[in-house]
C-alpha cells in the first residue's frame, strides 16, 4: 500500500489507517490526538490508556474490538498500534469530552433518530436514499431504477431467509451466481472492468452501473425470486440452482439485446465517472460563457 493511501486527513490532522479484514482500521491515538488537540503523541497515548481503563470499568466492549496492527511511525518504522474500525471509533468519540467531538456526537444522535424513524416507516429510508443519490449528481431516471433494484433485492433476500439461506457468505455466493449468469462475468471481474478496487467491499458495483446494467441486474434477481418460489427451493444448494436458472434467463435476454442493439451491455463505463465528466463539462461551458 502506498504511503499516501495509508493516511486520511481530519481537518489538518493526519490519521493513519490500514486495510484489514476487508475494511479500513484507523489509529486510535491519532483520532484522540485530533479530537483533543493533543500534538504530543505520548500524552495522547496516555489519554487513550486512561480512557481504555474507564471504558472497561463501565462495561464497554469497545476496547476488546480494537486490534494491534502495524502502522508507519514518524521514524519510518512500522509499530503495532491500537486500531479500530469506523463503528468502534464512533463509540469512542462519544466518550471524549471535546468541543471538536461535539459535532460528531450531534450527528450520531441525528443518525440514530433517523434509523428509529426508518424502522417505524421503511419508506423514509428510500426517501433518504433518493436524496443521497441526488446529491451525488445522479439523474432522476437512474435513481428510480436504482431504488427499484433495491426493492427487488430486498424481496429476494427475504425469500432466501425464509428458505434457509444464511446471510453473509451464502448470500454473497448466490448473488455472484446470479450476476455471473446474467452478465457473463463474476462480480469481481465486473468491478475490475469499471476500475473499482475489488478489496474495497464498500464500493457497491450497482452504484457504478449504467441504466441497462441496472435493468438486467434487476431482471436476474427478480427471476431468481420467482424460480425459488416455483421450485420451492429449500436450503443453500437448491437456491443456488434457482440462482443459476434465474440468472441464465436474464443472461439470454442480455445476449439477445446485445445482438439486436449491436452493443455490449457489460460496460467499462462507470456511471459516477460519467457524472463527474458532465460536471466538468458544465463548469467549462460556464467559464466560457463568462469569458464571452
Amino acid at each position: 500500500m502506498q504511503k499516501e493511501n495509508a493516511l486520511v486527513v481530519f481537518q489538518d490532522k493526519k490519521i493513519r489507517r490500514t486495510w484489514y479484514n476487508d475494511e479500513w482500521w484507523f489509529s486510535v491515538v491519532d483520532v484522540i490526538s485530533a479530537l483533543t488537540d493533543q500534538a504530543d503523541y505520548l500524552k495522547a497515548r496516555k489519554y487513550w490508556n486512561k480512557l481504555k481503563q474507564r471504558l472497561t470499568e463501565e462495561g464497554s466492549k469497545m476496547v476488546t474490538k480494537c486490534h494491534q496492527l502495524k502502522l508507519l511511525a514518524s521514524d519510518g518504522k512500522n509499530y503495532l498500534t491500537d486500531c479500530a474500525k469506523t463503528e468502534s471509533l464512533l463509540r469512542l468519540i462519544q466518550s471524549i469530552p471535546s468541543k471538536k467531538a461535539e459535532p460528531f456526537k450531534q450527528w450520531l444522535a441525528k443518525v440514530g433518530y433517523e434509523r428509529v424513524q426508518e424502522i417505524e416507516n421503511p419508506e423514509l429510508a428510500q426517501d433518504r436514499a433518493r436524496k443521497y443519490y441526488e446529491l451525488k449528481g445522479y439523474p432522476a431516471s437512474w435513481i428510480e431504477k436504482r431504488l427499484r433494484g433495491i426493492a427487488i433485492r430486498q424481496d429476494l433476500t427475504t425469500e432466501w431467509k425464509i428458505r434457509g439461506v444464511q446471510e453473509g457468505k451464502e448470500f454473497a455466493i448466490l448473488t455472484n451466481e446470479i450476476s455471473t449468469a446474467t452478465f457473463g462475468v463474476p462480480i469481481n471481474d465486473h468491478k475490475k472492468l469499471k476500475g473499482l478496487e475489488v478489496k474495497h467491499k464498500n464500493q457497491n458495483l450497482r452504484d457504478h452501473m449504467t441504466d441497462l446494467e441496472l435493468i438486467f441486474s434487476m431482471l436476474g434477481e427478480k427471476l431468481t425470486t420467482e424460480v425459488a418460489k416455483k421450485d420451492d427451493a429449500q436450503g443453500f444448494d437448491e437456491n443456488k440452482d434457482a440462482a443459476k436458472k434465474g440468472g441464465s434467463v436474464a443472461g439470454r435476454a442480455r445476449k439477445d439485446a446485445e445482438d439486436t442493439l449491436g452493443i455490449n451491455i457489460v460496460s467499462k463505463d462507470n456511471y459516477i465517472d460519467n457524472i463527474n465528466d458532465l460536471d466538468i463539462k458544465k463548469l467549462k461551458d460556464k467559464n466560457q460563457i463568462k469569458k464571452k
